[in-house]
């Protein structure tokens, strides 16, 4: 499928009612490497439509629409930037790119980059001045609600069964919108993680960013009681 589905508003109480969310939300990924197919793995098997997008066109992810199966669709980048949550898994240097592919005012983003000069492979870092990624990010998605997730794991981590005997993957979150960040915490535990919210863009998103000191951290959570 090849045309993008009607967007449909992710309820940011949605950790209190987390049985009906799965019927009542679509959610948009940009990018289909290996974390934004880890990501769209999690969320179809929670029962999410997921619209996938790159800058290649839609055509070119036939196979990880028939890996993941018919609740993901395949579409443009303007497809997948519709829905009211976007998951942004592109390389740090493409972001620019994203600015005018819609209004990106009140939608929730999940920054899961890093910022990487070049990719593949990896290497160097991308000159932000003094903001975090995040906050540099944000700045070239005016008035989208910002949520720094994902970015401290290798995809690896995150495409696994986050539930281990030991305890729970974590996954450290920041922002600086109250709601929009319990909406994602909700999606977050609704997939298996132990979510822990660091606060805000820039003292949160300095701890989980390259060179910060919870990046690469994987980490068990044990709940106890």
């Amino acid at each position: 499928m090849t045309q993008p589905l009607p967007g449909r508003r992710y309820d940011p109480d949605a950790r209190s009612r987390r049985g009906s969310m799965a019927a009542q939300s679509t959610i948009g990924i940009l990018g289909a490497g290996e974390i934004g197919r880890a990501i769209a793995d999690k969320a179809v098997r929670h029962g999410h439509e997921v619209l996938i997008g790159n800058s290649r066109g839609p055509e070119t992810l036939k196979a990880v629409v028939e890996q993941l199966g018919p609740k993901v669709h395949a579409v443009t980048a303007e497809g997948a930037a519709q829905a009211d949550l976007v998951f942004l898994a592109v390389p740090f240097s493409a972001v620019p790119d994203l600015t005018s592919l819609t209004d990106w005012s009140g939608k929730i983003v999940v920054d899961t980059t890093n910022q990487f000069a070049a990719a593949n492979p990896w290497r160097g870092r991308y000159d932000v001045g003094n903001l975090t990624g995040s906050e540099w990010v944000a700045q070239r998605l005016p008035g989208a609600r910002m949520v720094k997730a994902f970015n401290s794991l290798f995809a690896a981590f995150i495409a696994a069964d986050p539930r281990h005997e030991e305890g729970r993957q974590v996954v450290f979150y920041a922002g600086d919108d109250a709601d929009a960040k319990t909406a994602v915490a909700a999606l977050l535990d609704q997939f298996g993680f132990a979510a822990l919210d660091l606060g805000g863009l820039r003292e949160g998103g300095r701890l989980m960013q390259l060179d910060g000191a919870l990046s690469a951290k994987h980490l068990l959570l044990q709940d106890v009681g």
